[in-house]
């Protein structure tokens, strides 16, 4: 099993090539040494830094069976664990199984903003851990993780794709390769907070492409696409789509988050 610092030092290898400024990564060092590590949720002060206060940890809300094995959404009663959910019977995924390690609360939504935004980048071992454990049952006999690229313009500013750090650290957890540049993002879509499922489904349709590299990298093989947060499942759709076309022989997803009830993002 990996080391938590060998796990950070290949994150870096997540990046793309883009990295962040000298100065500013001597800041955050120098903050670091002086000041304690604080609650990403809350702001409380912490021990260590890759953690949550005991009062934000008692409000993560972490998925368990039961919970459909298509969509990797909870079932409101006891059910079989291999149970498919009436919403999976009547639009069937593109993808064969998902699974989340979270239900996208408050408390979720406050670490993948403190990741994303807040070049929070300490958060991705704690939230890979966890998505590994989620996922177990996919990745026992996985072949790669694919993540879910952002468009160049975005990565740009960004420096970094989330999805690429997540998928790190299940693959160093896992002993798998992450095929990093398998998939492009070729349409620079908008922001999708406030769309609805057809407006989601819509802006992302053909906005993927495999990689010539990447093309014959999944061919015949089974790949877990991996990402953040899955909303309406729009966005992990198109891309299962195009890893099919090119010949993946299953496509899983795991992301960290699972909206529930996506009329309230």
């Amino acid at each position: 099993m990996a080391t938590h610092a060998s796990v950070t030092t290949r994150i870096g290898t997540a990046r793309c090539g883009v990295t962040r400024s000298g100065l500013r990564s001597a800041l955050r060092f120098a903050l670091d040494a002086v000041l304690p590590p604080l609650c990403p949720v809350c702001g409380e002060p912490l021990t260590d830094a890759d953690a949550l206060c005991a009062a934000c940890w008692s409000r993560l809300s972490f998925i368990a069976r039961p919970y459909c094995d298509r969509l990797g959404t909870p079932f409101p009663h006891d059910a079989e664990a291999t149970r498919v959910s009436a919403a999976a019977i009547a639009h069937p995924p593109a993808w064969d199984r998902a699974r989340a390690a979270v239900r996208y609360d408050d408390v979720s939504r406050a670490l993948v903003h403190a990741l994303k935004y807040a070049d929070r980048l300490e958060l991705a071992p704690m939230m890979g851990r966890w998505m590994s454990e989620a996922g177990r049952d996919l990745l026992v006999d996985a072949d790669a993780l694919v993540p879910v690229p952002l468009h160049w313009r975005r990565l740009w500013a960004r420096r970094f794709n989330q999805a690429a750090l997540l998928a790190t650290v299940m693959a160093d957890l896992r002993g798998m390769s992450v095929l990093v540049d398998a998939l492009k993002r070729v349409r620079a879509t908008p922001q999708q907070v406030g769309m609805t499922r057809a407006e989601r489904a819509g802006n992302v349709q053909s906005a993927f492409r495999l990689t010539e590299h990447g093309a014959a990298a999944v061919r015949g093989r089974r790949v877990v696409l991996v990402d953040d947060v899955m909303t309406t499942g729009a966005t992990a759709e198109a891309c299962a789509r195009a890893l099919s076309r090119a010949g993946a022989a299953r496509v899983d997803v795991i992301v960290f988050a699972c909206v529930l009830d996506a009329t309230k993002v």
